[in-house]
């Protein structure tokens, strides 16, 4: 594996090596768990990326498997040994979406609808701040600044100059409407949205109030797309306390179907950023 590829993509394609020998041995989760005498939800994050892996427990699943070839062990056990390595987000402590944050890392694109607020890539520092401390009034000021910096370091994806995030954003009308902050947040907020709109690799649409029901009415969501055809696509959607990750191919399928209703929904380019600069000329007065 290239060294560059960080820990959670590191992971996700171990668990898929491991899913794919033990389907090739013809067992199930639950058989391996009983041999092993674990429980069968630790083989499940196992194989899905979602729980770190030692060395140990390749070796015992390799064995259970019966993989005869050395080089084979050897291998899957140095991706084991590099998956617990630490993303750049480590350094910021617990963040409650850090799986997700390794994902958006290696992603080749990103599709995102967002009802309530502007997305956490277009947000400005001021509006990030409020966002977050509205979000999470008991947490500690200090958490609430890591989260903000995570946040801010995120972007960088999508201002890079070698191969940026491709950003595909749907905001619902009701973000723009939204006063976070202040008026003046907004405003600026606002103009930061049209200029990273610019960038030939970020498209912002606005889903107006007139659609009414629309296909995103059942909340937010966001389509992650990798280069490497070795990693499936991710639909994710954020919870209070926890997080779902979609990776089954009929899911993420049909998330993407409602995606391109959003779209066709949607004003298109330009009229989505004069409905955004006319709000924000808005908030000026």
């Amino acid at each position: 594996m290239a060294s560059n590829v960080n820990p959670t993509v590191r992971r996700r394609r171990l668990g898929q090596e491991l899913r794919r020998l033990r389907e090739l041995k013809g067992m199930t989760a639950e058989e391996v768990a009983e041999r092993l005498l674990v429980s069968q939800s630790k083989i499940s994050r196992l194989e899905n990326g979602r729980r770190s892996i030692s060395q140990r427990d390749v070796r015992d699943l390799c064995g259970v498997y019966e993989v005869e070839d050395q080089r084979v062990v050897e291998s899957l056990m140095q991706m084991a040994k590099d998956s617990r390595q630490q993303g750049w987000w480590h350094a910021f402590g617990d963040i409650p979406y850090s799986v997700y944050i390794g994902l958006e890392t290696d992603a080749e694109s990103l599709r995102v609808y967002e009802p309530q607020i502007i997305t956490g890539l277009l947000q400005t520092r001021a509006y990030a701040e409020a966002i977050i401390r509205g979000g999470s009034p008991e947490s500690s000021e200090q958490d609430n600044d890591k989260r903000v910096e995570v946040r801010l370091r995120r972007q960088s994806r999508i201002t890079a100059d070698k191969d940026p995030l491709r950003l595909w954003v749907v905001l619902d009308e009701a973000s723009l409407h939204r006063v976070v902050g202040s008026r003046q947040v907004m405003r600026e907020q606002l103009e930061h949205v049209m200029e990273l709109s610019q960038l030939p690799h970020v498209t912002v649409q606005v889903l107006p109030f007139e659609v009414g029901a629309h296909a995103g009415i059942n909340g937010q969501y966001s389509i992650l797309e990798f280069a490497d055809a070795a990693d499936s696509s991710v639909v994710y959607i954020e919870g209070v306390t926890s997080d779902l990750y979609l990776e089954k191919p009929h899911d993420v399928q049909k998330y993407t179907v409602m995606y391109e209703h959003l779209r066709a929904q949607s004003l298109n380019v330009e009229q989505s950023r004069r409905r955004i600069e006319r709000l924000a000329k808005e908030y000026a007065r």
